[in-house]
């Protein structure tokens, strides 16, 4: 069990509630800063003091005074107008962890909500009751306002909710459930919507994927490496040394132990003096990625454990103050450089593809990996496929950050489009695992004709796991189906944290 605390969450433990169904507590300390702050807010609706979302309209409509009466209804309003989220709904997992962060967030102790609101979304994770939340129609701005008043809404007992893989109307799971929907209070509709969880969460479940996907990256490489008999010398650890980077470093180090034994690699001058780049430069262009990973970790575990809606309840009440936490720049940036970092594993991804069909670059293999080169086509149509995926990569990269549209009036006039960003990583994420999972078929099929025998001890264990979901290309086929029980593979190895299965030994 996870002590959530309003501060400390990290991504692995965001991964074992997620993936693992590992349940949720309330820090006790942190129950007591709700508590007190929901106090603050009860003051100010007692005393009359104005103040932004309790007892004022929202956005344009901060000018409007609302009655003490009205002030329950206000968040009822503002939950019902604010949940038109379009499209397809982010898929569950991004739900339950829109739900985590939320509750973290709120655990801080400045939103003023009730404790009895923290002590349902936490009922919501354990009991993995999760909102349905479409995808589109969130600026990343004033918070991902849409998205989270779907989240709200359930809570009301309105929307839908995921039950057995089913959309079914959240009236029935609390019904089922024996549990009667929540009535919201003054400030806790604001407090549930206003904040970036959103854009983090799709960005969390993004890492996770992306930063295993890293890993294994580099074994589907050194696979290829052996299948093209690539000179060693280029992981050497003083040329890495001499540059100063430390993820390209560590990747040097990485592809020597997953090379180590292998009887396919070569030295300088044996077959040829330099391998091409997307050899020779593994360190260099998956290092680079690494870099980019760490920055994007560092934001995403920040953002976590951040306070992000508006206003802020601070010294007991005597402070309330309106400001702009929900802007979601920080992690739209993030979103957009992990966009852009994992379309280069791609890409050079595809460049190695290149290498091991082509027969003019693929030092003797046959034509395309066919069995029968002209009769059979072997892998011809998975290059081509592997190069529509990084087209469109290259095009889902575009930054989402650089754009911004002037909403409510004009009063929100500069939004980050973060959770659009954070959506196109999650496809460039699903569409590199693809190509890799295309490299690692054909580097299979590849190292097959060179002699299993010959590679090294690791990679062979590798080699076996791709053939226990794809077999040898012994016969045109329909070769969907392997490269999608490839993906699978690698999807589950990240969702289940099988990092040293990926190789990060050291």
């Amino acid at each position: 069990m996870i002590t959530l605390t309003g501060k400390d969450l990290t991504l692995e433990q965001l991964r074992r509630i997620l993936f693992e169904g590992e349940e949720v507590r309330l820090d006790p300390a942190a129950m007591q800063l709700v508590k007190k702050s929901r106090e603050a807010v009860e003051r100010v609706v007692e005393n009359g003091r104005t103040v932004y979302g309790i007892n004022t309209g929202f956005g344009k409509f901060s000018d409007v005074a609302i009655a003490e009466c009205d002030t329950d209804a206000l968040q009822l309003h503002l939950i019902r107008s604010h949940a038109c989220g379009i499209g397809a709904p982010f898929s569950e997992m991004v739900s339950r962890a829109m739900v985590v962060l939320r509750l973290n967030a709120l655990l801080k102790g400045f939103s003023g909500i009730r404790p009895l609101v923290a002590e349902r979304l936490a009922e919501m994770v354990n009991r993995h009751i999760h909102p349905v939340i479409p995808q589109q129609g969130s600026l990343g701005a004033s918070g991902d306002l849409a998205p989270l008043s779907h989240l709200a809404l359930v809570l009301i007992g309105e929307g839908e909710m995921w039950k057995d893989g089913h959309r079914v109307s959240a009236t029935r799971v609390w019904q089922d459930a024996g549990m009667e929907p929540v009535k919201l209070a003054a400030k806790e509709g604001l407090a549930l919507i206003n904040g970036t969880q959103a854009m983090t969460a799709q960005g969390a479940v993004a890492f996770i994927e992306a930063e295993t996907l890293a890993l294994q990256s580099e074994w589907i490489a050194a696979m290829t490496f052996e299948a093209q008999f690539g000179i060693m010398d280029a992981f050497h650890p003083a040329i890495h040394e001499a540059r100063g980077y430390q993820e390209q470093i560590a990747v040097a180090q990485r592809m020597r132990w997953w090379l180590e034994g292998s009887r396919l690699t070569t030295a300088q001058g044996e077959v040829r003096v330099q391998d091409a780049y997307s050899l020779r430069c593994i360190p260099q262009v998956h290092g680079a990625t690494w870099q980019t990973l760490g920055y994007v970790k560092e934001k995403l575990e920040i953002e976590m454990n951040a306070a992000t809606d508006n206003p802020l309840v601070f010294e007991d009440g005597r402070t309330i103050i309106s400001g702009g936490n929900f802007h979601g720049q920080p992690i739209a940036f993030a979103m957009d450089f992990l966009k852009v970092a994992i379309a280069e594993l791609s890409n050079i991804s595809e460049r190695r593809i290149e290498r091991l069909v082509n027969p003019a670059l693929s030092e003797g293999l046959p034509a395309f990996l066919s069995p029968e080169p002209g009769l059979q086509s072997g892998a011809m149509i998975l290059q081509y496929a592997a190069a529509s995926l990084v087209s469109e990569n290259k095009t889902l990269a575009h930054p989402a950050s650089v754009d911004s549209i002037p909403s409510s009036a004009n009063q929100e006039d500069h939004v980050s489009m973060g959770t659009i960003g954070s959506r196109h990583a999650r496809d460039i994420i699903e569409n590199a695992r693809r190509v890799l999972a295309i490299e690692a078929f054909c580097a299979a099929q590849a190292v097959e004709y060179r002699g299993i025998g010959k590679m090294g001890e690791r990679t062979r264990e590798r080699w076996d796991a791709i053939r226990s979901v794809a077999g040898p290309i012994d016969e045109d086929r329909v070769f969907n189906p392997d490269i999608e029980r490839i993906a699978a593979f690698l999807l589950e190895e990240a969702q289940q944290g099988m990092k040293k299965a990926a190789g990060s030994n050291k």
